[in-house]
């Protein structure tokens, strides 16, 4: 992708850099870590953030390939860039043991189907609901945020052995969540033996 990075943004990165060696981390795993960061200005995502690089390169691959993007909210496809998002938040509705998040997660799914990836950023109950399905994620970015849930939400996503990016703590929220996504898709597409 041929994006034009702002010099404010060379600039903030350089000042993480200063600050926060990730030389060590392998070239996804630094994007996302860096990119969380650089989002929330909160460098103790580098201790907390979770994910394999072996994960991240399938998933650059397919969301390079074309797969679908799911947000569970608004503000997650409103910070993601250059790629068109599904969120069905506005067609779903609340009911008796199910929350309007988690029923957008199934009208997401009915949409999509199987190996799409998913951008949870704000509900754990989108998460929880997610992981309920057969979706068969080519990535679930689970970074909910709050007090109720999301520490909870993340260490079953971590423990059902989908592919992910997660974080330990109560943090995260929509800016993260899209942080992360945005990592995958601005790094570059490794270009074949064929076209070199």
């Amino acid at each position: 992708m041929n994006r034009v990075v702002h010099p404010i943004e060379v600039e903030s990165y350089r000042r993480l850099r200063a600050r926060l060696d990730t030389s060590h981390l392998a070239p996804l795993t630094r994007a996302v870590t860096e990119r969380v960061i650089h989002s929330a200005a909160d460098l103790e995502y580098a201790d907390d953030l979770v994910m394999d690089e072996g994960e991240l390169e399938t998933a650059h691959a397919a969301l390079h390939s074309g797969a679908p993007v799911v947000v569970d909210v608004q503000m997650v496809a409103a910070g993601i860039t250059r790629r068109a998002s599904v969120c069905r938040l506005g067609d779903a509705v609340a009911g008796p043991g199910l929350t309007r998040s988690a029923h957008a997660i199934r009208l997401a799914f009915e949409q999509v189907g199987p190996g799409a990836l998913w951008v949870i950023g704000n509900a754990p109950t989108a998460l929880e609901e997610l992981l309920a399905l057969d979706a068969s994620p080519a990535l679930v970015i689970g970074l909910p945020v709050g007090f109720v849930g999301a520490v909870e939400s993340k260490a079953a996503l971590r423990e059902s052995g989908l592919p992910a990016v997660s974080n330990v703590s109560e943090k995260g929220g929509s800016a993260v969540a899209s942080a992360a996504l945005n990592a995958l898709l601005y790094h570059p597409v490794p270009q074949s033996k064929e076209t070199l």
